[in-house]
């Protein structure tokens, strides 16, 4: 697993260590349980990135975790749904972790809420977008963080990767931390399988409405997110690989059965399950009726779960 987490590290031209970033705090609020900081620090490329720091109110931290939004075409948004502000309630994993008593670091993808910008021309040839919190410019510019890249010989995931693996030393610097953990739903999820396939830092993971193959997706027309238009990347590896790249290590696998974007999760598990032989209740798999927006019983599942790895070493079988 180490050789194949190099080869696909060098695919993506993923640097092989980081420092912590400086982090400027910009405001602070009491809240029932927890406390939620906005802060701001530089990741390598020269950006700042935003995020939300949810501490729980009670002494000490059992653990932290680094939670990453989901996208549903909804630019103007990103922390701030993780933080139950805005948007859907079954995405604030902030305050629902910070209560179980884990320190959460929840930041703006490139993109996204505070780091949406001017996008340029071209705004005519964006598809329609009727839903809130989204506007064909916010389309535009996501799509041109992945368009210049890859014109230029770079990727929009390695981008996306680079600062979530600055905010795993944002997340250990605040906390001390050593086990640090990731959830992410969706696009968040795709984030997440990825993060945790190529940085050992994360001790356990949980990927939520986002395991589906390349080889399916492509079979099926299944649309993919810009982040993983990767040339060349589905020849040579799939999300089974991404898997395999975890072990031992912990990861949950959440997914649902009317859902497109984990359409053969059930498949791309039991093509990476060798992978786990020697420690077999490290990868978990919770499939579920439903589609592919979270609903209560998953957002609890998810939250528990991510307690239970912070807190002690215990596994829950799904």
């Amino acid at each position: 697993m180490n050789a194949l987490r190099e080869d696909i590290s060098v695919y993506l031209k993923i640097p092989p260590s980081y420092a912590p970033p400086p982090v400027q705090q910009l405001e602070r609020a009491e809240e029932d349980g927890f406390t939620r900081s906005l802060i701001r620090y530089l990741v390598a490329d020269g950006e700042y990135v935003e995020a939300f720091v949810f501490q729980p109110s009670s002494e000490g931290s059992r653990g932290a975790v680094l939670a990453l939004h989901q996208h549903n075409s909804q630019w103007a948004i990103g922390k701030s749904e993780i933080a139950g502000l805005i948007g859907d309630p079954m995405q604030a994993f902030g305050p629902a972790l910070a209560r179980r008593g884990l320190t959460v670091l929840a930041p703006d993808a490139i993109g996204f809420e505070s780091r949406r910008r001017k996008a340029g021309w071209g705004a005519d040839l964006a598809p329609s977008l009727d839903r809130p919190h989204s506007t064909a410019q916010d389309w535009l510019q996501y799509y041109n963080e992945m368009a210049h890249r890859l014109v230029r010989g770079d990727l929009l995931m390695t981008k996306i990767l680079t600062d979530c693996m600055s905010g795993l030393e944002v997340l250990r610097h605040l906390t001390e931390e050593d086990r640090l953990g990731v959830v992410g739903h969706s696009f968040g999820g795709i984030a997440t399988l990825f993060l945790a396939a190529l940085d050992t830092r994360v001790v356990y993971a949980c990927c939520s409405g986002a395991l589906c193959s390349y080889r399916h997706k492509v079979a099926n027309g299944i649309a993919l997110e810009i982040s993983l238009i990767i040339p060349g990347f589905a020849a040579r590896f799939d999300f089974d690989d991404l898997l395999r790249c975890v072990a031992p290590r912990k990861i949950l696998i959440v997914s649902a059965t009317n859902d497109p974007q984990s359409a053969d999760a059930e498949d791309v598990v039991l093509r990476a399950r060798p992978a786990f032989a020697d420690c077999p209740y490290e990868l978990q798999h919770a499939r579920v009726p439903g589609p592919h927006a979270l609903d209560q019983y998953r957002f609890d599942f998810i939250t528990n779960w991510a307690a239970i790895q912070a807190g002690n070493s215990q596994s829950l079988e799904t």
